[in-house]
């Protein structure tokens, strides 16, 4: 059974940086990508940052330039860099790895890990 661990969240004040690690159980190559999602109160899950296995990476507009999402395949590890916190980007953040079968995808999650901007 494949584990996703995050940290690294807390609270910060608006402009400030915080880094979210996700450790995962087995080897993270096995996976065709990972990424993070958030969730605010009232609104669906987003993807923010995305990483393939290959290194390619994937943001949204709302985060381009601000968040940096890495890998340290050593270590297991997927980390999430975010600069210039704006209170918009409170969230519960989540880990997420997926790998593609025959038979479809699958997809794992973190328990996530709470992320607090004031103003």
């Amino acid at each position: 059974q494949v584990q996703l661990v995050e940290s690294g969240g807390g609270l910060v004040q608006a402009g400030g940086s915080l880094r979210l690690s996700c450790a995962a159980s087995g080897n993270i190559v096995n996976f065709n990508a990972m990424g993070w999602y958030r969730q605010a109160p009232g609104k669906q899950r987003e993807l923010v940052a995305a990483i393939t296995r290959g290194g390619s990476t994937n943001y949204p507009d709302s985060v381009k330039g601000r968040f940096t999402i890495s890998r340290d395949n050593a270590k297991n590890t997927v980390y999430l860099e975010m600069n210039s916190l704006r209170p918009e980007d409170t969230a519960l953040y989540y880990c997420n790895a997926h790998r593609l079968t025959s038979m479809g995808r699958n997809d794992y999650w973190g328990q996530g890990t709470q992320v607090t901007v004031s103003s």
